[in-house]
């Protein structure tokens, strides 16, 4: 073959002219150097001058050269800014010359049902793309991905993202994202393979995600979604590894979706193993010469079974109690000794506390508004003393119990250049704590209920309360006005004052408002802690209670107004104890609840008399997601110096909160001559239920249902009142939702013992009970 040396040279000036006309809109070409005068920016429109003179590699008097204005055009290109660069010279002044890109004007979307707008541009921003950035074409097809994955994890597999961008004035642009939502795609079928020993539906029970059931509408887990089926997955395996399948291993799971892409079906497939016994358990290490002390909290023992949950929860009892003695960084490791042959394995607890070390400081910061003192008051840890993770536990679940903070952080820092000392870090939230309510709801008793209230929980961050609260209902009226200084001393004594007005329609006259009870008053109680969990009140205070009387009042309360007028004024002092031992207030599933109240009404006012009350609560957790509780509640008054105990103080007893299957208020003794309801002066309840979560909800605890059995009754000496006999039970199933709006219990009760008068009510519901 023969070259054309001719054709070659013409061939190698075409590609020299290509290549210039390549590079001539990025490249300077090549010139001699000078010294430079001035440097100018064209072609800017949004971006200010001086913003780009921070990334120009070049100044007056620098000497420029080809490589000078090679590293300004990369520089400029880097920022992202700009679509094009070009470095030119006249005379001794270089002239930079950019094209700016386009700004992100707006953002915005269409077809969009299954999300919030908000929550899809809080989801962009974090892949870069929001208003007011820089346009980029890849940076927009990263936020479709974005869209398409968001869709995903509610398991919208035909989802389709469009994306149209335009142009607008000023250089800007606006983004606009068309969704085609599509059918969600349901899990049609979950399945196991290789199971032996735990059916598939116990372990489906051990899993979130589920086929569509009847609360599919209110759960979401008949979607797909990778994360829950990491943990359900996580959670079959905790099922193995409790009892004691230490071999037990998924060996695949298999997602597939129909063509349509409208059904799901999981597989998934595990070896079990042999399960395994403990065929011995010992502490090793440094034991601090507390042998027998960290060998109590040994809860599992030779022959037993393994379970990976008992062994977590007994070596943490071992750091904690390590930690309970300045050791901040102890450390317990479990070593397993396995013998795949006889299906044993030998557990060495071996113990590393680490140094002990004090606290130096106890630092505070997030209080924007609360008090500094407010928070330390509550801390259990002091400073200069061993460090102690029982009471710093204790510190951070009084301040959370506070109720100021969203959110609070406990950490301990180690002192620079010493070995001995931490620093306690306490960093809160804030959140608001004022709050203006108005409510209205339904009541199966008292019908149409609003209330209205004002209450700020830290007044200018001192943590005292001050409340208004306003509410009506067909049976009373309330105006209270109360404030609570948690620590009216130093050494947490608390002071409640409360002033009232109240007026009440007995249940029995519901259209008749014209016989009514008034009652005025105000108490001063004080509430002394003696421990954690105790605390004892002492209050005194004053009530006057007037009657308006008609033809139509029962005879019990007229001959109560013959004795002692139509105004009454009382001065009743009380004590009380109360002991909150439970996991929790508002959904608790162990523990118990103790509180007893006294009052006396004293000679200063008309009546003279005394009233005692106790009420207990049991809760136990007989298995996962299963609470059994245990209430009882007991009254007992009586008149002193021969006079008769006051009716207004009356129990009553009957409905939700006391017996259920029972008109509210219902029971007990009934006046002679209307047979009304008029409470007594003695009062039992008792309650038994089980709680379990709602079917198809997996271990939701805010939504469950209950079945219960319940025992009551009122008794009085009232000489014209008939009727209260013995015990009623009653017994039923119902469904309690801890709604946006407070607990929302519903039941519906049947009674067991009928008696002649009895008034009964099926179903009944009522906000903000417990039992």
């Amino acid at each position: 073959m023969k070259f054309n040396f001719r054709n070659l040279r013409t061939a190698h000036s075409v590609a020299a002219i290509a290549l210039n006309a390549f590079i001539a809109p990025t490249v300077f070409a090549a010139t001699s150097s000078f010294v430079i005068k001035d440097i100018q920016i064209d072609g800017l429109k949004r971006i200010e001058a001086g913003s780009v003179f921070a990334y120009v590699p070049l100044k007056r008097g620098d000497v420029f050269s080809d490589d000078k204005a090679s590293e300004t055009i990369r520089a400029l290109y880097a920022t992202g800014f700009f679509d094009d660069v070009r470095v030119e010279t006249q005379g001794d002044v270089v002239v930079v010359k950019v094209q700016e890109r386009a700004a992100v004007s707006s953002i915005d979307f269409a077809g969009i049902h299954e999300f919030d707008k908000d929550n899809l541009t809080k989801a962009l921003h974090s892949v870069g793309l929001s208003q007011g950035s820089t346009y980029d074409k890849a940076l927009v097809s990263k936020a479709e991905q974005e869209l398409k994955r968001q869709y995903l994890t509610r398991g919208y597999y035909a989802a389709d993202v469009t994306t149209t961008v335009t142009p607008i004035d000023r250089n800007r642009v606006s983004i606009l994202f068309s969704v085609t939502e599509g059918p969600s795609a349901k899990i049609r079928q979950i399945n196991f393979i290789g199971n032996q020993i735990a059916s598939s539906q116990t372990l489906l029970d051990e899993m979130q995600l589920s086929t569509p059931n009847w609360f599919s509408w209110y759960t979401k887990n008949d979607l797909y979604a990778k994360d829950k089926l990491t943990g359900d997955l996580e959670n079959v395996r905790s099922y193995y590894l409790n009892r004691g399948y230490l071999e037990f291993n998924i060996d695949s799971t298999q997602v597939s979706i129909s063509p349509d892409k409208k059904d799901m079906y999981l597989t998934v497939t595990i070896h079990e193993g042999e399960p395994y016994t403990i065929s011995s358990i010992q502490l090793a290490g440094n034991l601090l010469d507390r042998d027998a002390e960290l060998k109590k909290l040994i809860s599992i023992h030779a022959g037993d079974r393994f379970s990976a949950e008992k062994l977590k929860a007994m070596t943490q009892a071992v750091v904690d109690k390590l930690g309970e003695y300045g050791y901040a960084f102890a450390q317990v490791n479990a070593q397993p000794g396995i013998d795949q042959v006889h299906h044993t394995v030998a557990i060495t607890l071996q113990v590393d506390p680490g140094r002990r070390v004090y606290v130096r400081r106890v630092n505070i910061e997030g209080n924007t508004r609360t008090r500094d003192e407010v928070i330390r008051r509550e801390m259990r840890q002091i400073e200069s003393s061993w460090f102690d993770s029982a009471r710093l536990k204790l510190s951070k679940e009084r301040i959370d119990r506070l109720g100021y903070f969203t959110n609070t952080e406990v950490t301990t820092t180690p002192v620079p250049g010493t070995n001995d000392e931490v620093d306690v870090d306490i960093k809160v939230e804030e959140k608001p704590t004022g709050a203006i309510t108005l409510g209205a709801g339904y009541d199966s008793s008292d019908k149409v209920v609003l209330s209205a209230g004002v209450s700020q929980e830290n007044v200018f961050g001192s943590g005292t309360t001050l409340a208004v609260n306003v509410n009506t209902a067909q049976t009373y009226r309330t105006l209270a006005v109360t404030q609570t200084d948690p620590y009216f001393t130093i050494d947490g004594i608390k002071r409640i004052t409360d002033v009232y007005y109240k007026t009440t329609y007995p249940l029995y006259n519901f259209n008749d408002t014209s016989f009514r009870i008034t009652s005025v008053g105000a108490d001063l109680k004080f509430g002394i802690p003696f421990s954690e969990s105790d605390v004892v009140y002492f209050g005194a205070g004053f009530e006057q209670d007037r009657f308006n009387t008609d033809s139509s009042t029962p005879q019990s309360y007229l001959n109560y107004v013959a004795d002692f007028g139509r105004v009454v004024n009382n001065y009743p002092v009380t004590a009380a104890w109360s002991h909150d031992a439970r996991d929790s207030a508002l959904i608790p599933s162990k523990g118990y609840f103790l509180q007893t109240n006294a009052e006396l009404g004293t000679p200063l006012g008309n009546t003279e008399y005394y009233k005692s009350d106790i009420q207990a609560q049991y809760y136990y957790t007989p298995a996962r997601g299963f609470i059994l509780g245990l209430n009882f509640q007991a009254g007992y008054g009586h008149g002193i110096s021969g006079q008769a105990y006051p009716i207004f103080k009356n129990y009553y007893a009957g409905g939700i909160g006391s017996v259920r299957g029972y008109e509210s208020g219902s029971l007990g003794p009934r006046d002679a001559t209307t047979n009304d309801p008029i409470g007594g002066s003695k009062m039992v309840v008792g309650n038994i239920e089980m709680t379990f979560p709602l079917p198809g909800t997996g271990y939701d605890r805010t939504l469950r249902v209950f079945t219960f059995v319940d025992g009551g009754n009122v008794w009085g000496n009232e000489g014209n009142s008939v009727g209260a006999n013995g015990l009623r039970y009653s017994y039923g199933a119902g469904l309690e939702w801890i709604s946006p709006i407070g607990p929302l219990k519903l039941d519906v009760g049947f009674p067991i013992v009928r008696h002649s008068g009895d008034q009964y009510q099926m179903f009944q519901f009522q906000i903000g009970t417990s039992f």
